[in-house]
């Protein structure tokens, strides 16, 4: 085995060769940390010190990590890298990732305008109070310093345990940041080394700095903690007052994403100093495709956040209604899908047939007029027209008509472009069966609207058969009160989760949909380079948008229960959401109108005034994560490497991933009929308090409870339960999943744990 000092002997050998520049990439190294060799102080200092001593170029390091991941990233050949992966010193050496990006009502839908009701006694302005203490890490595309959601007015000193700053860069001064927006960075090696000096060349708006160009990171940190400010609009929709989720808590901004992406070296150089700067909670609105934990920089950078208390939040991923599409599934982390508003933005397309057609829109322009003009469905001249796509439409074809377009390939708002710029006076974009009936309203650049797939396929007919098709395109304003709401967005990710398909993901959902917050002004709100408008705020949908939104309640949490850990907050909002929508129903999918299920909405739609006090909570210890991470089959240095401690070991792990004190279930019947979990809950309510147990579950699995009653003599006291589940014979399931519930309950609290069955096998 070579030692750590022979590990950069042998990289001599191979750094000290010419190496060709077109083959070198960024990679990120997994190091033993404990190697380091004692003539050096630091591990910064081993890293740079022997890649500048043995390489001819000496900016090879890019970034060393010390807190959310130990080791570095280098910008290296492939003979390097291979000499890096033979070494004793080394546990890993991967490319570099590219992750991508996946409020006026929601806190009124959320019930954040009303008194907050019971929190042992302390009213609204005790948690404001305590909110000021919490600060928001949120790692996204920067921030827009001037936007009023960042003001501060009224607020106090900046907390003592902050030790972050705000970077400076050539259209940002750190004396843009205030008591509200305490800190502003960038990290940019890893984009740059990718995309070369073309990253930031003279034609590139984009600059090195904190600088929020895209609009993305402004409107998650203003959805997470944003002031109030009033009179807020797009263009005239959706006004009235934009605030956070938790107004009075700090925000400090890490920008990790650029032009092409964001990239894991960039993304794990934020998290490191973000974890140093002090921040409670990691808001991360990105993601990628699932790898195991250990291949996973952002589930290895949030273990490490876990253990110093710091709650992470994270976004599900936009690739639903695809089952298993689901990103950022570790157990330490709170994956958050996405749900609708109460809140809707009407259009209608009058057709010549009489027929009148009703979708959303967020067109802020000259109308159509009251007159009807000629339809044009272009499926088939020449593959693409029917998409509208660049390029795809002829003038000739389109020139004052309005033009149906499919939805998917490119995105909603080019779509609009291109008729525009074909002569096309309108446009309706009829979803196809990939989105089914999801309506998510966009700011067109022409009078235009989205309409479901089933009323896309009427206009389609009758575009078709109709001799002379005619249609006129009118809007309707802002809509509230909709129902039913919330529904599951169709583009939310769903589970079932294929990293540890015991641990059900999503965790919960939150408003996703159609949410007004903050925005750059350097960018239009298509975010199109033809858009020329520009405005304060803009409406975006995505889990993008619903994770800052469980963000933010996270961080009330944290204010109100400043000894809790990640876990018993993620616990405290699972427990409490809710499964039943504004009309009594079972939650709904957006995709087909049909009932949802937890593999797309986890345990429900966030309830932040149950989730300050949700009576027992679910708690688990760095130990029991480990025992976790052992079961799971992986080798005791990937664990290490996820824990960052040599001592650990696997002496002591579960049988069954599915044994973690998680707060829902998800039940593989294989090869055995029985499966048996024990879980241990914590009063978190009022001392002398009895929970008794309801359970629900399908015909084809037998499930009990022991015991069926836990009394709870004291705040803080732990009790455990043992729920068997048991297949029943002659069961033949091979195909879709079932669900269920265990639900701990008293007059006052309801503590709900969601359950999923999946069969792998015949059951005999």
């Amino acid at each position: 085995m070579a030692s750590a000092s022979s590990f950069f002997v042998s990289l001599l050998l191979v750094l000290s060769l010419v190496s060709v520049t077109a083959n070198r990439q960024t990679y990120i190294v997994h190091m033993k940390h404990q190697l380091k060799p004692s003539t050096f102080s630091t591990h910064h200092d081993w890293y740079l010190s022997s890649l500048q001593s043995l390489s001819s170029s000496p900016d090879s390091l890019l970034y060393s990590y010390d807190t959310a991941y130990h080791g570095f990233a280098a910008f290296l050949d492939p003979d390097q890298v291979e000499s890096l992966r033979q070494s004793d010193a080394v546990l890993g050496v991967y490319e570099d990732t590219v992750y991508s990006l996946h409020t006026t009502r929601s806190p009124r839908f959320l019930g954040l305008d009303a008194e907050f009701g019971f929190w042992a006694g302390h009213s609204n302005q005790d948690l404001d109070q305590a909110s000021h203490d919490v600060i928001i890490g949120v790692l996204d595309t920067g921030v827009w310093p001037e936007s009023k959601s960042f003001d501060d007015s009224g607020m106090p000193e900046i907390p003592a345990k902050w030790r972050g700053t705000c970077d400076s860069g050539p259209d940002f001064s750190p004396t843009l940041c205030n008591k509200k927006l305490i800190g502003a960075r960038f990290f940019s090696k890893g984009y740059r080394m990718a995309s070369g000096s073309g990253g930031f060349s003279r034609k590139s708006k984009e600059t090195e700095s904190p600088r929020d160009f895209d609009g993305h990171g402004t409107h998650t940190a203003s959805t997470a903690a944003g002031s109030h400010v009033a009179n807020a609009s797009l263009l005239g929709y959706a006004s009235g007052i934009a605030r956070g989720m938790a107004t009075n808590a700090r925000v400090a901004t890490y920008k990790v994403c650029w032009k092409t992406g964001c990239f894991g070296s960039d993304i794990l150089a934020g998290m490191d100093r973000a974890i140093q700067d002090g921040v409670d909670v990691l808001s991360m609105s990105l993601g990628g495709g699932t790898a195991p934990y250990y291949r996973d920089t952002i589930a290895t950078g949030a273990f490490t956040a876990m253990e110093k208390g710091i709650v992470v939040s994270c976004s599900a991923g936009n690739s639903g209604p695809t089952k298993a599409s689901l990103a950022n599934v570790a157990p330490w982390i709170m994956t958050v899908g996405a749900g609708t508003l109460d809140r809707d933005f009407p259009a209608f397309a009058f057709l010549g047939n009489k027929k009148k057609v009703t979708g959303v829109s967020l067109y802020s322009g000259k109308g159509m007029g009251n007159k009807p003009v000629g339809l044009v469905y272009l499926k088939g001249t020449n593959g693409s027209s029917n998409l509208c796509l660049p390029g795809s439409l002829q003038p000739e074809l389109v020139r004052g008509k309005v033009v149906l377009c499919d939805r998917g390939v490119n995105a909603r708002v080019e779509k609009g472009a291109v008729v525009r710029d074909a002569g096309g006076v309108g446009m309706i974009l009829g979803n196809t069966a990939t989105s089914g009936e999801e309506l998510v309203a966009d700011s067109h650049l022409l009078p235009a609207l989205t309409v479901g797939r089933k009323m896309g396929d009427v206009i389609r007919q009758y575009a078709k058969t109709d001799a002379n098709p005619t249609a006129l395109i009118t809007f309707g304003g802002t809509v509230l009160n909709v129902r039913p709401s919330p529904v599951v967005a169709a583009f939310s990710s769903r589970g079932p989760n294929m990293v540890t398909p015991q641990i059900l993901k999503p965790d919960l959902i939150g408003p996703g949909v159609n949410i007004l917050a903050a925005w750059t002004e350097a960018n239009g709100p298509t975010e199109l380079e033809k858009d020329t408008r520009r405005t304060k705020f803009n409406i975006m949908s995505g889990t993008s948008m619903s994770c800052p939104h469980i963000s933010g309640v996270a961080a009330l949490l944290k204010a109100a229960h400043p000894d809790w850990s990640p876990s018993a907050i993620r616990s405290a909002l699972m427990t409490t959401a809710y499964v039943v929508d504004n009309t009594k129903s079972l939650l709904r999918d957006a995709s087909d109108g049909a009932l949802s299920n937890p593999w797309a909405y986890g345990s429900g739609h966030v309830d932040p005034h149950k989730a300050l006090s949700p009576g027992l909570i679910y708690d688990i210890t760095t130990e029991e994560y480990v025992k976790f991470l052992c079961s799971l089959g992986y080798t005791i240095q990937h664990v290490q490497s996820i824990v960052k401690r040599p001592n650990i070991t696997c002496f002591s792990k579960f049988k069954d991933p599915g044994e973690l004190n998680y707060p829902s279930f998800s039940v593989l019947f294989g090869s055995k009929r029985i499966v048996q979990y024990t879980r241990e809950l914590t009063n978190v309510g009022p001392a002398r308090s009895l929970y008794n147990v309801a359970v629900t579950g399908p015909s084809t699995v037998g499930i009990s409870v022991r015991p069926k009653r836990l009394l709870f003599r004291t705040v803080g006291e732990k009790k455990r339960y043992t729920v068997s589940f048991v297949a029943k014979r002659g069961v033949k399931q091979m195909g879709g999943p079932e669900f269920g519930s265990i639900v701990w309950g008293n007059a006052r609290y309801q503590v709900r744990s969601p359950i999923s069955f999946s069969w792998t096998q015949l059951m005999s």
